[in-house]
């Protein structure tokens, strides 16, 4: 009798060893329950934008591509990580993949922030694939813990105006303009006093003459009603500098996959540098649309006047090679550097005319017609 009682107990105990292994087993999140991979994307971008939207069809097509076996997780909004936490919650895993631009962490990616000079770059097309060459060529040591998916960039800031129009210089004297960081610097240098206003209060600042108008590109026109409360736009791409962002993945997490698995996300942002290049461009042509539609008169600098610009705002250019020159970085590498950038500008603005890609802003090759 007590050997049947002790081979029950051993029998009991052995049963209650499977149940609790396999529901360790099919637990949601444990690697032998699932067959699908579970990757988590955070963006701040807010989920009706069109740049969020591509966001969320690359999501899409990397679980299309992956037959299902790749799930990618999308956060907009800020739901997951704010715009100036996307980098280190990247590096600390609290996402997988995220998506913001480089000067909500200044100092943080330092060479990159080259690309955010006052450099001439004249449309978002150009600047998209000006930012993925130069990461390719140079690849910064500031991007180790990320593997980057692709780069883009915004269309170039322009000067947007409540009330009174910029048509020359002189005029911007005794205005106040939305600017924060390096467009602030910008700004100074063209005798404007920059005030860094949040985005999602500039409508309100201009309306009330808190400030008198908004360094961002035409896009925000439409995407922050600007033009609602706007009558001047003066189109100076030839010093609007570009904001660069960025779509990365935890470097760790990149290493886990598999050979197949990294094919695939390869493939498809290979696919989306491209439309992003697109998207950023088309967005600035509804800003203009939107613009129109609300009479904002459009203002284009003399070639004289932009050339005078252009030798205004040169020490912002020379002040980054002084900082990052006191950071111990080779200052012949940084005029390397830039010399790369302004050739690459040139060769994808010749590129963007032959393909007949029309764009807002830049050269009359390029412009839209």
């Amino acid at each position: 009798m007590k050997k049947f009682s002790r081979n029950k107990f051993f029998v009991a105990i052995f049963a209650v060893i499977l149940v609790t292994g396999f529901m360790i087993a099919i637990t949601p999140g444990n690697s032998l329950a699932r067959s699908v991979r579970i990757l988590r994307f955070a963006s701040y971008f807010p989920t009706a934008a069109p740049q969020s939207k591509l966001l969320e069809r690359f999501c899409s097509d990397i679980n299309k591509e992956s037959k299902g076996k790749i799930k990618v997780e999308f956060f907009g909004g800020g739901s997951l990580l704010k715009a100036t936490k996307v980098a280190d919650g990247v590096a600390q895993g609290i996402a997988d993949i995220g998506f913001s631009h480089v000067e909500y962490t200044r100092g943080r990616f330092p060479i990159t922030e080259m690309l955010d000079l006052p450099l001439g770059f004249p449309s978002a097309w150009v600047g998209t694939h000006v930012a993925n060459n130069f990461y390719e060529h140079f690849k910064p040591k500031e991007w180790n813990k990320y593997h980057i998916l692709w780069l883009n960039t915004c269309p170039p800031n322009v000067i947007i105006l409540a009330k009174k129009p910029v048509y020359k210089m002189s005029d911007l004297e005794g205005l106040t303009i939305r600017g924060p960081g390096r467009v602030g610097d910008i700004l100074k240098r063209l005798g404007a006093t920059p005030k860094p206003v949040p985005m999602n209060e500039i409508y309100e600042a201009m309306a009330r003459g808190v400030v008198d108008g908004s360094m961002t590109p035409i896009e925000t026109l439409r995407s922050f009603r600007l033009a609602e409360v706007s009558k001047y736009v003066t189109n100076c791409w030839q010093i609007g500098n570009v904001y660069t962002f960025y779509v990365v993945m935890n470097k760790k997490v990149w290493n886990r996959l598999s050979p197949s698995e990294k094919r695939i996300f390869n493939k498809v942002a290979r696919e989306y540098k491209e439309n992003a290049a697109q998207v950023w461009n088309k967005v600035d042509l509804e800003g203009l649309k939107f613009g129109e539609k609300h009479n904002v008169k459009f203002i284009d600098l003399s070639s004289a006047e932009a050339s005078r610009w252009i030798k205004a705002v040169k020490p912002v250019i020379n002040n980054y090679i002084k900082e990052m020159e006191a950071k111990g970085y080779s200052k012949a590498k940084l005029d390397a550097m830039l010399r790369y950038i302004r050739k690459q500008i040139k060769l994808w603005t010749r590129r963007q005319a032959k393909k007949g890609i029309q764009s807002v802003t830049g050269p009359k090759s390029i412009r839209i017609k």
